[in-house]
């Protein structure tokens, strides 16, 4: 999933696939979306202006998409779906052709030239090239750069200066969802795979597809060719993929503007005055179904269906890692809620609610209060993985229902190395897995890296735990195949690193309160991939924990969080009991203060209020600080009137 806040620090007026506001950089001038991908879409639906530019499949799909963002219904207890679309968006989004070194002026005598290059991943995706006042940047998004893809790219006219060694591309926003070293079959070795097994089966076997995302439309081209069947699909897909059509796309005739290459393929064309079907259909009586999982036909429901099922990759021994949860997209394809990034008060409400889960592990509801504080730092919905229905609970599920969807969300975006029961050749499975990632394997991250060998990369999907926990950096992942050898995201994550250990040093135990939380240890939150890197006021901002005399034990600095410019602190979460508990505190050693002996609730109502004025500082929107008395320094709560 990618990580990336939108800013580019050689281009700072603009933005890409993160549109929500940063209170510390001045507005866009101009915008870009590579891909209709969810997790490259966060605060689309507020924007008016300025245009934002993509390729024009990209755009006839934005356009047709629904999404179901859900809100905390405080009175019953639930969350409620509603519906979104980005049609409002249609005179904003601009599309642009593909190669095409196009210029952009973003303000009388501030241009730039774009140019998109496709980046076989989905329909519509796209990478951007983007050059101006002496410096460039090449920006992936999701890309799967197989061997001959690499090959390809090396050769387009408007790269060969740069693959050839005549200009250097300053830095490569890559697409990091994977920088393990495993190797991955290539999508035509996965669908060579996938056609050797389905061609044991009987004729009359019904197969039931899992595209759930966007980027598989050539494993159904290839199914409907091989089985002569077509495939159903919901109304929904239909609708989106028609789009794709010359014909029914809003794109003016004549406007240069390109539309996807599978999409005759996929919903058929004309030829002189003869029709051609395409591979998709509304008909349920065919051997291939990919319809919404949460609204199958009666055909896919049946016990005999066979589920064909992609996975990232494949080994000998019969192991697999699951395709579900990672590098996004998530159920983009199917019409599912997602959790609206909360504010200070639904994390609260949330976090008690996950709290009271006690039928899941206590390593899971961390995991799960961490999802959540990082959605709000973050500012990216999630993915919810329920589907909706006509019925009015899936459209309301209760709190602890979803809560426990993110739970399972998060064990399943784990990759992990999972054993898979062979069968014999008499045995047939009624699951067929098969590779096809859509996501670059490390292998050929470092083959793109080195075609070009940029002066810097900046990962676009970045945990900091998990590189810190494999000691993994940009210049060891990456640093040969790069013609610099200064890494400006290193040297964030080394000077974060030092911050927090003078932070932990120099905070004396009498400074502050240690927040009542969960048991479970707290991982290092993560930080955003692309706080810009240059001086001035984009320096690191830290905040760590004031300890306190609450508990006795010595604790770890409180965690940090990169929004926008600044290091944000990760808001931890709150165990708020009914009963109050009242324990001995030592003097706060301020000549002001009147009380030496504090309860937990007091001292939580102290240790809100200063993280509430924290996040107005560093913006977070403005969050309204409960009253407090000022008697007893600022320790009781204002009764309501």
């Amino acid at each position: 999933m990618s990580t990336f806040n939108g800013l580019v620090s050689e281009f700072p007026d603009i933005r890409i696939d993160f549109f929500r506001h940063h209170v510390d950089a001045s507005p866009p001038l101009a915008c870009f979306l590579s891909h209709v991908h969810s997790d490259h879409l966060s605060g689309l639906e507020t924007l008016r202006s300025p245009f934002v530019y993509c390729s024009a499949a990209t755009r006839e799909i934005l356009l047709r998409l629904e999404r179901y963002p859900c809100r905390i219904n405080y009175a019953r207890g639930i969350l409620e779906a509603r519906q979104q679309t980005y049609k409002h968006l249609s005179k904003v989004i601009k599309p642009l052709p593909l190669e095409s070194p196009t210029t952009i002026e973003l303000q009388p005598g501030n241009c730039i030239q774009v140019t998109l290059f496709d980046a076989n991943h989905c329909p519509g995706s796209v990478m951007f090239l983007i050059e101006g006042h002496g410096k460039a940047i090449l920006y992936t998004g999701d890309v799967r750069c197989e061997p001959w893809f690499v090959n390809a790219i090396t050769r387009s006219p408007a790269l060969i200066e740069y693959t050839y060694g005549i200009k250097t591309i300053d830095t490569i926003y890559l697409d990091t969802s994977f920088v393990d070293d495993i190797p991955f079959q290539t999508k035509a070795e996965g669908i060579a795979q996938l056609l050797h097994k389905v061609t044991r089966y009987p004729k009359d076997t019904v197969f039931y597809i899992q595209a759930w995302t966007y980027g598989y439309e050539d494993v159904w081209i290839a199914l409907s060719k091989a089985l002569n069947s077509p495939i159903h699909v919901d109304d929904y897909k239909l609708r989106i993929y028609n789009s794709l059509n010359t014909t029914s796309s809003e794109t003016r005739p004549g406007s240069g503007a390109q539309i996807s290459s599978t999409a005759a393929a996929l919903t058929g064309f004309m030829c002189g005055n003869t029709p051609q079907s395409g591979c998709l259909t509304s008909d349920h009586n065919v051997r291939l179904h990919s319809c919404e999982s949460g609204n199958m036909c009666p055909i896919a429901k049946q016990y005999s269906v066979v589920r064909i099922q992609p996975v990232v990759a494949s080994f000998p021994d019969g192991d697999i890692i699951q395709e579900a949860g990672i590098g996004g997209g998530g159920e983009d394809l199917e019409r599912e809620m997602e959790l609206g990034v909360p504010n200070q008060s639904d994390l609260e409400i949330l976090l008690r609610i996950v709290d009271a889960l006690k039928s899941t592990t206590e390593e899971a509801r961390g995991g799960c209060a961490r999802t959540l504080m990082n959605a709000l730092t973050s500012g990216r919905d999630l993915q919810l993985n329920m589907s909706l229905s006509s019925s009015e609970d899936a459209h309301s599920p209760d709190a602890q229902r979803a809560m426990l969807s993110i739970i399972n969300n998060q064990l399943m975006a784990i990759p992990t190395r999972t054993k898979v029961e062979q069968r014999s050749e008499t045995n047939l499975p009624n699951v067929i897995r098969f590779p096809y990632s859509r996501h670059s394997s490390y292998a050929e991250l470092c083959d793109l890296v080195n075609a070009f060998k940029p002066r810097d990369i900046w990962p676009c999907t970045f945990h900091l735990e998990t590189w810190q926990k494999n000691a993994m950096s940009i210049e060891s992942l990456f640093g040969k195949y790069c013609s610099g050898n200064m890494f400006a995201h290193d040297m964030r994550i080394n000077n974060l690193a030092k911050e927090m250990r003078r932070h932990a040093r120099e905070a004396p135990e009498s400074q502050g309160l240690e927040r009542c939380g969960s048991n479970s240890a707290s991982p290092a939150a993560q930080m955003s991939p692309n706080a810009p890197h240059s001086g001035g006021h984009r320096d690191t901002v830290t905040i760590t924990e004031r300890e306190g005399p609450i508990q006795k034990e010595c604790h770890e600095p409180r965690e940090l969080m990169t929004v926008g410019a600044f290091t944000q602190k990760s808001f931890e979460p709150l165990a708020i009991e009914d009963d109050s508990v009242t324990g001995e505190n030592e003097s706060q050693e301020t000549n002001a203060s009147f009380t030496s002996t504090l309860s937990v609730q007091h001292s939580l109502v102290r240790c809100d209020a200063y993280d509430l004025m924290l996040q107005n500082y560093h913006g977070f929107g403005w969050n309204s600080i409960e009253l407090i008395s000022v008697g007893c320094n600022h320790s009781v709560e204002e009764k309501e009137l």
